[in-house]
């Protein structure tokens, strides 16, 4: 059996870009994490708790609470800062997915790129829409390599809307078959495996958002250079929809706009617009 530990990644609200005063957190969102199959859950655990405490033994010790009741959450662990000036902070993640290798486990993620400029965002709907995805690659991986899943998750605000969505895709058309049962959902500060989700997450996240606009965020380049290759050896039936560049309609046509109209425009802006998805099936060494 398979044990999936999924953590959000990346924004579900709107998007206008990394100047604007309010919507500037991340034109992607996704899920991420880790797929670990059953005899490592365990194990895996102890190693990343082990590590943990290693890292962050200061940390902890300030906190008066012992490691595996404290998480350090990836997004205040791996800043651009923290990832270009401390190399222990830098290699754990190195280390984190060379554990997963070592495991037999996979990295995986499943996102997509918002649309911009608009506030008429339906952040659930976008949850949900992204969850069944990722629950539709998992059986699918899992279909490759004939053995069943379970999924744990962080608690979410969406309880209800996430356990309909994956009943849905658990019975409904073209059912999910390997999905054992509904979500878990747990306290990833009690959870090591959760916690080693969430730091997944993250890189995947800052990844993505240099992927996809890298002169906005052009801090993320480091994670490019020392965490892209390196993911995507572990990674699997893992994916990114993205939305290509919207072109000048000049250049698309070169008419002029009077000769248009405003319906030709109209027509004309539609025609452009089209989905190009990313996908990793099996990870290759870099």
């Amino acid at each position: 059996m398979i044990f999936a530990y999924l953590d959000e990644f990346g924004h579900a609200g709107p998007y206008f870009g990394k100047d604007h005063t309010r919507h500037n957190a991340s034109p992607v969102f996704g899920l991420a994490g880790i797929l670990l199959p059953e005899n490592a859950v365990r194990p895996f655990a102890t190693r990343f708790l082990k590590r943990k405490n290693e890292l962050l033994e200061v940390e902890i010790q300030r906190a008066g609470k012992q490691g595996y009741e404290w998480e350090k959450k990836g997004t205040n662990l791996f800043t651009a800062a923290s990832v270009d000036r401390y190399p222990a902070v830098r290699n754990s993640m190195l280390r984190l997915i060379n554990e997963i290798r070592n495991s037999q486990g996979k990295i995986f993620y499943c996102g997509r790129e918002k649309i911009r400029n608009t506030e008429d965002v339906r952040a659930n709907g976008l949850y949900t829409t992204v969850f069944a995805n990722a629950l539709r690659q998992i059986n699918s991986y899992c279909e490759s390599i004939n053995d069943n899943f379970v999924l744990i998750v962080d608690e979410h605000s969406s309880r209800k809307e996430l356990l309909e969505t994956a009943a849905k895709t658990m019975f409904g058309a073209n059912p999910v078959k390997r999905l054992l049962s509904p979500p878990f959902e747990v306290e990833s500060y009690l959870n090591q495996n959760m916690q080693a989700a969430d730091w997944i997450a993250t890189i995947i996240g800052r990844l993505w958002n240099y992927k996809l606009e890298p002169e906005d965020f052009k801090a993320y380049a480091s994670y490019e250079k020392y965490y892209w290759g390196r993911v995507h050896s572990v990674a699997t039936h893992s994916s990114v929809m993205q939305r290509p560049k919207q072109q000048n309609c000049a250049t698309v046509l070169p008419i002029k706009e009077q000769e248009l109209g405003s319906l030709g425009l109209k027509l004309q802006e539609a025609l452009s617009i089209r989905t190009v998805t990313t996908v990793v099936e099996e990870g290759r060494s870099a």
